[in-house]
């Protein structure tokens, strides 16, 4: 079967390859893939600021059905409609994986990075991460559950409340998804973005974010003080891994506001504003990708209409069209980007 394959670390480096079908495990499902997202980590990975277990096949945003099963499985058979979370090994042991935060494991392995993922036609998943679909949901939704999660998981970190202002710096996939939950809370919504980022803010009025601002185009901050008679906003996140964002972020913040980083650095190393978490008293959290109990929540949310992320999907492509896909990334024309197998 073909899949796309990381060969070595570095730039560049990923070539289409064809490779073998992989065998089931007796505690492993094989799935049939139907989509698979681009994600973040995945341009990261190609451009080498992002360390996997090369050779490896990327991808671990998917969907698919199940083909076949272990013979230690029985939470599932063929024909199964499935997605699963990205953990492929964890040590089991350690006092995070007792507690369920898989995701801070340090013996944690993941699909598309140091386990073959999804951007191929079979995967191979360990049962405890796999997750059936609900009835409204489908597989192109579904292959957007892994970011869903993600941004579950960084609107749980923070003490989110009906009434509350919320900013979402970067109208990306997550910055959007994070903006639709936070919607859900009841709260007034604020997205952030460049004049490069036109048709994301139009898609985040399209999903009924309440604001959608070009901060190069905007006064940003007049219009978080006039909806928060003066304080600030109650929470942001950050979802853009880009630094001048940060600052802003923590510009915005009322005092004893939160601020949750979703988004990855380039470099680990930056320039934060220190003297507003001090003098503010704010409270600063990361937010690392998700965990199990992030997953059965965000499909509920595509299966009760509450969060539409299919309707971020601009691009599909085949996997042996990666660098058109890249293409269309880097220059700013997609939101979200899907891959389908190839025979």
């Amino acid at each position: 079967m073909k899949a796309l394959l990381k060969t070595k670390l570095g730039p560049g480096n990923l070539e289409v390859a064809e490779v073998e079908e992989p065998q089931v495990g007796k505690d492993q499902v094989k799935i049939l893939v139907k989509y698979s997202g681009i994600c973040g980590t995945d341009i990261h990975t190609f451009q080498g600021h992002y360390k996997v277990s090369a050779p490896v096949i990327l991808g671990h945003e998917f969907s698919g059905e199940v083909v076949e099963v272990g013979e230690n499985v029985t939470e599932f058979q063929p024909g199964d409609r499935v997605t699963s979370e990205t953990t492929f090994y964890i040590c089991g042991k350690c006092k995070y994986c007792q507690s369920g935060d898989y995701n801070l494991c340090s013996s944690r392995k993941g699909l598309g990075t140091q386990q073959n993922g999804s951007f191929t036609k079979y995967v191979i998943a360990r049962k405890e991460s796999v997750h059936r679909l609900p009835e409204h949901v489908d597989y192109l939704s579904a292959a957007m559950t892994e970011p869903l999660a993600c941004a579950h998981h960084a609107v749980s970190k923070s003490a989110i409340k009906k009434g509350d202002v919320v900013v979402v710096l970067g109208p990306g996939p997550i910055g959007l998804l994070t903006a639709q939950i936070a919607k859900t809370y009841g709260t007034t919504v604020v997205i952030t973005g460049l004049s490069n980022d036109k048709i994301r803010l139009e898609k985040a009025k399209e999903l009924g974010i309440d604001y959608a601002v070009n901060i190069q185009e905007e006064d940003i901050n007049a219009l978080v003080q006039s909806l928060t008679d003066g304080y600030g906003a109650d929470i942001v996140l950050e979802c853009t891994g880009a630094v001048p964002a940060v600052n802003t972020g923590l510009d915005l913040l009322k005092k004893k506001g939160q601020f949750v980083q979703v988004g990855i650095f380039k470099n680990p190393e930056i320039p934060i504003d220190s003297e507003k978490i001090i003098q503010k008293e704010l409270t600063f959290i990361g937010s690392r990708s998700q965990k199990p109990s992030d997953w059965e929540p965000s499909l509920a949310l595509m299966n009760e209409k509450l969060v539409n992320a299919k309707a971020l999907v601009t691009h599909q492509f085949d996997i042996t069209q990666w660098d058109e896909a890249y293409k269309v990334i880097k220059n700013g024309e997609s939101i979200k980007v899907i891959l389908k197998p190839t025979e």
